[in-house]
């Protein structure tokens, strides 16, 4: 088993207020697309290809669980 992500890059929807989409990364935003699910891998390619129509700039923040340590 992995150790979960410290950060996450969350894509803040611009047409649906507190709509996002949010995959584990590193702390300089980075995504492992081979440890990501199919469907995450899709999702995460088509909000980076959507910035500026559809979701804002991403933003990297830690984790909820992380904070809680």
């Amino acid at each position: 088993m992995s150790t979960p992500a410290a950060f996450e890059i969350r894509f803040q929807s611009l047409h649906r207020p507190g709509r996002a989409l949010a995959f584990p990364c590193d702390a300089q935003g980075r995504v492992d697309l081979d440890v990501v699910s199919e469907r995450a891998r899709e999702n995460y390619l088509f909000a980076k290809a959507m910035v500026g129509r559809d979701y804002a700039w991403p933003q990297v923040r830690p984790t909820a669980w992380y904070l809680d340590d």
